[in-house]
């Protein structure tokens, strides 16, 4: 590999039509790393991920996945690679052990060997006590598991997770964070596209922000948050209804643009001087903006991608973007 690199990428560039979906995008992943690309709805990320993956050609640009370059060695990076992505690949009408074994029969796996590898990645998964059963009577985060068991009867050199949490419930992302874990653990590199913001924090050692097609900043969760200032205040209100007039009370007081949570009694906003910051929160008492809680502490990554976008990682993407990326 270059460099020792597991994926080098250089200029990539997409078109679907007039829309340039991937504008000139850098990678830099070293093996045995989660890497997360991070970014909302239609920003670029699978159709990148497809390229890296040999399932779409490049328009531009250069990539070596492994080693090989994805157009000219493609069969080479299809080797050592695999792919989960945003919708389940699995068989919803076989059992989950039956799903497994198929896959393992289809890689060349024995009758007996592909019995034995279910039954193991069953077991790792937590799904064993599942294994009779068709899948469409799966929960979410059944089927997410399975679909990643799935894409490791052989165990790649370099694993591609699309949007891997999308829709599941709070245990059941918990759980796939758990797996992501483990296979890096166990050497694999791991490639991750994600809107969460606490799901690339939790997870990748590196990130690539991208937005419209474009890498607007690189590097690790607490680079990217130490580049927009060295500090944040977050404030619950004990009141939701009362969030605008707190909302303007700290954009007077602290001269910033400030963050409406997803939890609705919520704010947040860069605050590098503490004793400015304390002031607000004494003056949102006098405005009547009673508050349950405070901090100040490190930016999240929300708030990173806020500064560095004008908008939030889960805002959508423009028209027809994302219709395309996905259909593509």
């Amino acid at each position: 590999m270059s460099d020792g690199l597991a994926i080098e990428a250089s200029g990539l560039v997409k078109e679907f039509g007039d829309t340039r979906a991937v504008d000139g995008v850098d990678l830099a992943v070293r093996p045995g790393t989660v890497y997360g690309i991070l970014g909302p709805n239609g920003a670029g990320k699978t159709t990148t991920i497809k390229m890296l993956a040999t399932l779409l050609r490049p328009d531009g640009g250069s990539a070596r996945v492994l080693g090989h370059d994805v157009v000219a060695e493609a069969d080479a990076v299809r080797s050592g690679v695999s792919l989960t992505g945003q919708l389940a690949s699995v068989d919803e009408d076989l059992t989950g052990q039956e799903n497994l074994i198929l896959i393992g029969r289809l890689l060349g796996y024995s009758r007996s060997a592909a019995r034995s590898r279910a039954a193991d990645l069953l077991d790792a998964f937590g799904l064993a006590d599942a294994a009779g059963r068709q899948v469409k009577n799966y929960s979410g985060g059944m089927r997410r598991r399975l679909d990643i068991a799935a894409s490791i009867v052989v165990t790649p050199r370099l694993i591609f997770l699309d949007e891997p949490t999308t829709g599941l419930d709070p245990r059941s992302r918990s759980q796939v964070w758990d797996i992501v874990r483990a296979l890096v653990g166990d050497g694999t590199t791991v490639l991750l596209c994600t809107q969460y913001l606490d799901e690339a924090d939790q997870l990748a050692e590196g990130i690539a922000v991208i937005d419209s097609g474009r890498v607007i900043a690189e590097g690790t969760p607490a680079q990217l948050k130490a580049s927009v200032g060295s500090g944040a205040l977050r404030v619950r209100l004990l009141d939701p209804d009362r969030r605008e007039d707190a909302a303007r009370v700290l954009a007077e007081r602290l001269g910033v643009e400030v963050v409406r949570e997803a939890d609705p009694a919520a704010l947040s906003a860069p605050a590098a001087d503490g004793a400015r910051a304390a002031a607000a929160v004494a003056a949102l008492a006098d405005a009547g903006a009673e508050v349950a809680d405070f901090a100040l502490g490190q930016p999240s990554l929300d708030e990173v991608f806020m500064a560095l976008t004008g908008h939030p990682a889960e805002s959508g993407a423009p028209d027809g973007l994302a219709d395309r990326e996905e259909a593509a």
